[in-house]
């Protein structure tokens, strides 16, 4: 029994880990990795630094999302609504 719950988590961390490099590879084909890094800061700031500020912002994602797409503090994106939001939803998770 021990065996299976192993495996069992085993392979939710796995699914979680696929997830999370899906949208890392997201983040990279849409530019966002050109300014900005994981864990550090490159011209805009380290993902792990805006998860960090908007921490328990229950609107976080629709305010990102607007300063991203209307190029408010932001450069002009190529990347889709659904894509800049998913990779939101990614960064915010960090």
């Amino acid at each position: 029994m021990k065996v299976f719950v192993i495996a069992a988590i085993a392979a939710a961390g796995m699914a979680v880990a696929g997830a999370a490099n899906a949208q890392e590879a997201l983040a990279k084909s849409s530019g966002c990795l050109n300014c900005h890094a994981v864990d550090t800061k490159k011209m805009g700031p380290a993902f792990k630094d805006v998860a960090a500020k908007y921490k328990g912002k229950a609107d976080a994602q629709a305010t990102l999302a607007t300063k991203i797409t209307t190029h408010t503090g932001h450069p002009e994106v190529k990347a889709s609504a659904d894509d800049v939001n998913a990779v939101l939803k990614w960064v915010l998770s960090l």
